[in-house]
């Protein structure tokens, strides 16, 4: 397992996320029910999608007998998921979200970075 940050771009996983959140992410680690993870959606018509995160809701049968996993983003309004492309299959599955991992620690996390900028931006003004 190796660990790493991950930017949020996009607004399909929020509330959880918002554009510009930094999580860390386990890779290579196996899916979670209920966990967010980094995911290689399949191309779509323009071409190669970038990794996305979406939250693991189920294990699923696919079409050619073998067992994927069902992504869903938390914001319906937004993005793309398995509604629109189907169950993603095992080499899809890029690494868990581990912190913050769940929206309590996201809004705290998020209230702290407000407060380090609103200080860094305090002292530089001086």
């Amino acid at each position: 397992m190796q660990l790493g940050f991950v930017v949020v771009r996009g607004r399909s996983m929020e509330p959880t996320y918002v554009d510009g959140d930094v999580v860390l992410v386990a890779w290579g680690t196996s899916p979670r029910v209920g966990r967010c993870h980094v995911v290689r959606l399949p191309d779509g018509d323009d071409g190669p999608r970038p990794l996305a995160i979406k939250r693991v809701t189920r294990r699923e049968r696919l079409a050619d007998g073998a067992s994927g996993w069902w992504v869903e983003r938390d914001n319906p309004r937004e993005g793309v998921d398995s509604w629109l492309v189907g169950a993603l299959g095992d080499e899809a599955m890029r690494g868990r979200v581990v912190s913050p991992d769940s929206p309590v620690m996201t809004q705290i996390l998020r209230r702290c970075r407000t407060c380090v900028s609103t200080f860094r931006r305090g002292r530089v003004a001086r």
